[in-house]
């Protein structure tokens, strides 16, 4: 079989920087970053340049995508804890709360003594309380997840003492949920020290060990998440380095050679691409939308290739397998042998 179909992928976390900072990407070219890499619906996060705390700015950040994306895209609503008045107005347009526990782009970071009025307050039909939360502030989000047991996702684990803890906070039935990104899947800290400013990332790569622990739990781990962070190179080379690599056309080709050499099934893929980010993130699946996969012809990931607007991978010069020829939604044909079929505003808000 030289080609696979799958149903249209989801990636519940990217950052398409529109509106405020277009320079690095807009919502068209990340949704053709998206189409390149077999996602038909991506959730956006909302650490923008002027952070999307208020129901005024969400909207008008809904009302910019619907003019421009050509795949469907949802969205998140954000917080310092001085905005929860905010929350029942915008529940319902939402897929989940943002909160920000470390340093990270806009370091749009809260208080960590304003966690627990931010869950007593979310209403639960407004989707998962997704964290950014790393080592210590990891300890700390479980405890109050213990104390107010609320729907809660751990964004882009990358180290084995985080999945170690989440795992075990799992057997304790909280509900918690977590994702781990293809940078952390497939690169290390020697990675890092090869890429320079091009593997700055929030979480930071880590070691060889760390990386072989989250093959080993895979089964743990609920989402793949690109957390596609676009920056321009000319932005990355600057001190300090901006955080965050670029990652929606590469995750797919990456998960397709890790199931070519053994370490993934299909059924994987479907798994933390499909299945459990329709479920986690309340996504109802269009139908007639699927991907189709070239899983033989073996290329290379090169910058000059890439849709997204800041024409850098940290992936550069792999050889993968896994390119995708043709996407539908809803039994439109939207992408095809590199081309995009359909105008902008196409997509739908989901």
């Amino acid at each position: 079989m030289n080609s696979l179909t799958l149903p249209g992928l989801i990636d519940p976390h990217v950052h398409l920087r529109d509106p405020g900072q277009t320079e690095k990407e807009d919502f068209l070219t990340g949704s053709q970053a998206a189409l390149a890499g077999g996602f038909t619906t991506i959730l956006d996060m909302p650490n923008n340049s002027i952070p999307i705390t208020k129901k005024q700015l969400l909207d008008k950040k809904i009302q910019d995508a619907m003019g421009k994306t050509l795949c469907d895209v949802g969205f998140y609503f954000g917080t310092l804890g001085d905005n929860t008045d905010e929350f029942d107005s915008i529940a319902h347009q939402v897929h989940g709360l943002k909160v920000y526990l470390n340093e990270t782009t806009g370091n749009f970071q809260i208080d960590k003594e304003k966690l627990i009025t931010i869950y007593q307050a979310w209403p639960e039909h407004g989707g998962p309380i997704l964290l950014h939360a790393e080592n210590e502030a990891v300890v700390f989000a479980l405890e109050v997840v213990e104390k107010i047991k609320k729907p809660t996702h751990f964004c882009h684990i990358g180290n084995a003492k985080d999945l170690s803890l989440i795992i075990s906070a799992k057997k304790k039935n909280l509900p918690i949920t977590c994702g781990v990104t293809p940078h952390h899947l497939f690169l290390t800290i020697d990675d890092a020290k090869r890429l320079g400013p091009l593997g700055q990332m929030k979480p930071p790569l880590y070691t060889n060990e760390d990386k072989t622990f989250l093959w080993k739990q895979i089964k743990n781990i609920d989402v793949i998440e690109s957390d596609h962070a676009p920056h321009t190179i000319a932005e990355k080379q600057r001190i300090p380095s901006p955080f965050g690599v670029p990652g929606l056309e590469t995750t797919l080709p990456l998960l397709i050679t890790a199931v070519r050499d053994g370490k993934l099934n299909q059924e994987d893929i479907l798994r933390l691409c499909f299945t459990n980010p329709s479920r986690i993130f309340s996504i109802t699946s269009s139908e007639n939308t699927s991907v189709d996969v070239d899983i033989t012809t073996p290329y290379t990931i090169r910058n000059s290739t890439l849709y997204t607007k800041c024409k850098w991978s940290p992936f550069d010069g792999m050889a993968v397998i896994g390119k995708v020829i043709k996407a539908r939604i809803r039994g439109t044909t939207v992408f095809e042998n590199g081309s995009f079929l359909v105008p902008p505003g196409w997509g739908w808000t989901v």
